[in-house]
């Protein structure tokens, strides 16, 4: 059998190509993946409060209140009767038309969050109208507690990233649930209790409204469920972090540590000479 012969050149010159096209591959298949994944952290949208990561058995009890008061003073009695500060989240025609139950929840320790001022779908919305809803509020607020808002509930809960970047960046949070009493589709009390304690946790923030039907009942047994489970429930400015944490992918707020100032080199001093 007769060999074929390849000058030694030849050889040379194949495999150079052969190395040329691997490392072609190499590259684009590196290329690929960091495209991939910086793709992947932009797409990253920033998210609302959901809840909170803490070791300590404390969750924030909210109201949002949009219409109607008759159930107001019953709740404030309900937390004063079980000692508890809560969170409300106003609208802003809710304050104009209700200004001393404003006063009153103020009054009597709890926080008063803001809900927009025209109660509106705000996912879509521009940065300004964005911060006219809000600020149209915490302005009507203020004029009457002294205090402005700095929590914010878009209404339906609904949002978008553009809203989330917004308020980040005028340094106001924006804050969720995830233990909803769906107490405004009239569930009875022990429906809503139901629902709390199947998805009750440390950090957790629940949603209840200020005029749904069976809101007095509902939050009597909530509140003295939390009491039998050793729950403290808090204001959500005494439950959430506002420095050095993250939110994570389900809207859990986490806190991190504080990256250390770099130190400066010390300067050395030369020992003196005899």
């Amino acid at each position: 059998m007769k060999l074929l012969y390849i000058p030694r050149k030849k050889l040379l010159q194949a495999g150079a190509v052969i190395l040329v096209v691997l490392a072609c591959a190499i590259y684009i298949a590196v290329g690929t993946a960091g495209g991939a994944q910086a793709a992947w952290t932009q797409a990253k949208k920033p998210l609302p409060i959901y809840n909170v990561q803490t070791d300590e058995k404390k969750v924030a009890v909210t109201f949002d209140a949009a219409w109607g008061d008759e159930q107001t003073e019953g709740i404030l009695a309900l937390l004063d009767k079980y000692n508890v500060k809560a969170t409300f989240f106003l609208v802003g025609y809710w304050v104009d038309k209700y200004p001393d139950k404003v006063k009153l929840i103020y009054e009597r320790g709890h926080e008063i969050g803001n809900h927009s001022s025209t109660h509106p779908h705000m996912s879509g919305m521009s940065s300004d109208a964005i911060l006219q809803e809000i600020r149209t509020t915490s302005a009507k607020i203020q004029a009457l507690t002294g205090q402005g808002t700095v929590n914010f509930r878009p209404p339906y809960g609904d949002y978008d990233s553009n809203l989330i970047s917004t308020c980040n960046n005028a340094g106001i949070s924006v804050i969720q649930w995830n233990v909803d009493s769906l107490d405004w589709k009239d569930l009875t009390g022990d429906q809503m209790l139901k629902r709390v304690r199947d998805k009750l946790e440390p950090g957790s923030i629940i949603l209840f409204h200020n005029n749904s039907k069976y809101i007095l009942d509902g939050l009597e047994k909530t509140l003295q469920e939390l009491q039998s489970q050793g729950y403290e429930a808090v204001r959500v400015c005494d439950l959430i972090y506002t420095d050095n944490y993250v939110i994570d992918h389900t809207g859990r707020q986490i806190p991190v540590e504080a990256t250390p100032a770099p130190q400066e080199s010390p300067v050395l001093t030369p020992a003196p000479t005899a």
